[in-house]
């Protein structure tokens, strides 16, 4: 295996996928130092920032460097003015990082050789049947929830649809969350169900309370910050998980929820769920169940009725102050979970609908 100083792969990585990983990997293997080139076009929905973001995230250490260059010159391979016009948007690229000399451009792709040539470099082919890795850009961007595993994590946390379920309790978040995600589990099979953890730690809290005090009651449990940062943490991180998964995520609250309890339960002056609320996930849309016209159901984990009205407006207020879209639900069951599949439905092709250029080409794998 050669070994080269200064190697460099340019790409869309729209979006970076299992294909892009080997091939980074293959490639900082071989050389002291890679550069990773996103060249990015207005024309694709999916921001360079972003991609950046993403491939930063997964292989922005060590020998590799990220950099993001705009470029939306149109692609003609038969072009010699075109070639020129991509090739000096990767020199300038380079340029501005301090790389003025290539020994080794990495690719998959067929024109891989003359961008070598170009910058006076080594070719180093990285699996261009596609064999290792049978996805490529287009494979995803045409069935992104088939070819959802083979998304770089970072990117799915991002690409993910986040629908999330808040409310005051008994008034039908959980519910509605499970009844969404019924109903999308057909289309996605990989749809996980992500519960209020908060309840679960409540129930594994009170059994220990009871086994060291019999007959202690629900009300005599004692809170501390260190739990609502454990339930925040682990909140954040079944969601994730759940975005790891599958392109949607449908969740019985967040940690908002948490935070609201924190301060039922402790006050003002508890900040115990501050950091998971500061790692809150990227989110779309947050449904809201109104406490208006539901009856109050005691399941003997609750507090009394009277706090419901005002928990409704508390979360209204929090979603508007944090800039989150959300919408209120209200009607019988039937009626809220129309309205919830019917802004879903919207979101979810907004979100997957990817757009590239006319010139864009298609990348069409062997057998595929």
């Amino acid at each position: 295996m050669n070994r080269y100083g200064q190697g460099v792969i340019i790409g869309k990585f729209y979006p970076p996928h299992a294909g892009h990983r080997h091939l980074i990997a293959r490639a900082a293997e071989q050389s002291d130092r890679l550069a990773v080139v996103v060249l990015g076009s207005r024309f694709e929905s999916i921001t360079l920032e972003d991609r950046v973001k993403w491939l930063t995230a997964e292989f922005g250490q060590g020998n590799v460097s990220v950099i993001g260059m705009p470029n939306d010159a149109p692609v003609d391979y038969s072009s010699a003015a075109m070639w020129k016009a991509h090739n000096e948007s990767l020199r300038l690229a380079l340029k501005m990082n301090g790389i003025t000399s290539v020994d080794a451009v990495f690719s998959s792709e067929e024109y891989g050789w003359q961008l070598a040539g170009d910058f006076g470099a080594a070719h180093v082919p990285v699996d261009p049947s596609r064999v290792t890795h049978p996805v490529s850009g287009t494979l995803c961007r045409d069935d992104l929830a088939a070819a959802w595993p083979n998304i770089i994590d970072p990117a799915r946390q991002d690409l993910a649809v986040r629908i999330i379920v808040v409310g005051a309790q008994s008034t039908g978040t959980t519910t509605l969350a499970r009844a969404l995600t019924a109903h999308y589990r057909s289309r996605y099979p990989e749809l996980a169900d992500v519960p209020e953890y908060g309840r679960q730690y409540t129930y594994e809290k009170f059994a220990a309370a009871q086994a060291a005090s019999p007959g202690s009651a629900l009300s005599d449990m004692i809170w501390t910050a260190a739990d609502f940062a454990h339930i925040g943490e682990r909140q954040n991180q079944l969601e994730n998980d759940a975005a790891a998964r599958c392109p949607l995520v449908i969740a019985d609250t967040d940690v908002i929820t948490t935070a609201l309890f924190e301060r039922v339960y402790i006050g003002e002056q508890s900040y115990g769920s501050y950091r998971a609320v500061e790692q809150l996930p990227r989110r779309d849309l947050y449904l809201v169940t109104d406490h208006d016209g539901v009856a109050f159901e005691d399941d003997g984990w609750r507090e009394a009725e009277h706090p419901r009205e005002e928990m409704t407006e508390w979360f209204k207020e929090e979603l508007t102050t944090a800039g989150h879209s959300w919408i209120l639900v209200s009607g019988d069951h039937a009626e809220r979970l129309a309205t919830a599949t019917r802004i879903t439905d919207l979101i979810i092709e907004d979100r997957f609908r990817f757009s590239s250029p006319p010139w864009a080409t298609r990348t069409v794998l062997a057998g595929v």
